[in-house]
């Protein structure tokens, strides 16, 4: 089931809290965004509901931040929206969704990181603090946090469709940036716990400074090369150096290299997206272009130098 099949109404969310969480539904409901998997409904002031409506792989993920993120939030520095219930599929419904807590914000991709060093020290006592290791029983990547390798003929594609539209001035250098990630040593270290989609519209800001982290439909362990991609990807101009300064245990050259590599898959996915009408959303969602186009630009400046 995909967007459009069942319209998502803040009636239909009042009736599935009267249903399975009647205590829930007296609180106003009014929506907060449609993501890309996921509608969010805000439920009083406090709290939402996030509901499956454009990926099939959506309710899988629900269902995994359900199980895992409770316990993983109160080590977090950052304000996560913490699941607080399940909502069962049902006739009305056939899906699940969850209630979580309300984290406020604007998407970095609305409203872009100014406080460059105070987010990048921000962002490095996050993940400082969610890099641990994950029981041998964690969620798996879905491909991502394995090594890179296995990426290259999806970066191919991607480098193809952004250099066909004129949306890469350089595409050689983008490609070198590739290369010398994919040369890097594989992670040889213990599956870490990782966000696995920290892209500008997965992060909140507020004053031009950090202030949550939300989506966890991507939680999973593996190589934490997924997660420091972040520092091109949402971090101003000279960000990524305060952040690597800041983030502990210090990455080691590889782990860097190898960093650059997610950062520019996740900038092509960006700037496909952003590009009207490209990657499957009808008009695109032109606010990632921007900060993905920017993200190439660091990241091909930090290889030439």
């Amino acid at each position: 089931m995909t967007h459009g099949e069942i319209e998502i109404t803040g009636e239909l969310v009042r009736d599935l809290l009267r249903d399975q969480h009647p205590d829930l539904a007296g609180l106003p409901v009014r929506l907060g965004a449609r993501g890309w998997d996921n509608q969010l409904w805000r439920l009083g002031d406090d709290l939402a509901v996030r509901l499956p409506w454009a990926t099939r792989s959506a309710d899988a993920l629900l269902r995994k931040e359900h199980d895992w993120l409770p316990s993983l939030a109160p080590r977090l520095p950052l304000p996560v929206p913490v699941p607080q219930r399940l909502g069962e599929p049902t006739a009305r419904f056939p899906r699940p969704w969850i209630v979580t807590t309300w984290v406020p914000g604007t998407p970095a991709d609305r409203a872009p990181v100014t406080r460059g060093a105070e987010a990048a020290t921000a962002l490095a006592g996050f993940l400082t603090a969610l890099h641990r290791p994950a029981p041998e029983h964690a969620p798996a990547g879905r491909g991502r946090g394995g090594p890179l390798a296995g990426h290259s003929e999806g970066f191919a594609k991607q480098l193809a469709s952004v250099t066909e539209r004129g949306l890469v001035p350089d595409p050689e250098a983008v490609r070198a940036v590739w290369e010398d990630a994919a040369a890097a040593p594989d992670w040889d270290g213990p599956a870490l716990w990782l966000h696995g989609d920290l892209h500008p519209a997965n992060v909140l800001t507020a004053d031009g400074a950090l202030c949550g982290v939300v989506d966890f439909g991507d939680l999973f362990a593996g190589d934490p090369a997924c997660d420091l991609a972040a520092a091109w990807n949402l971090l101003p101009d000279g960000g990524a150096d305060h952040f690597h300064a800041a983030y502990r245990p210090a990455p080691d050259a590889a782990t860097l290299r190898r960093a650059r590599g997610w950062a520019v898959l996740r900038a092509l996915v960006g700037i496909l997206i952003g590009d009207a009408g490209v990657h499957g959303r009808p008009g695109g969602k032109p606010t990632w272009g921007p900060p993905a186009h920017a993200a190439l630009r660091r990241l091909i400046a930090t290889t030439q130098r």
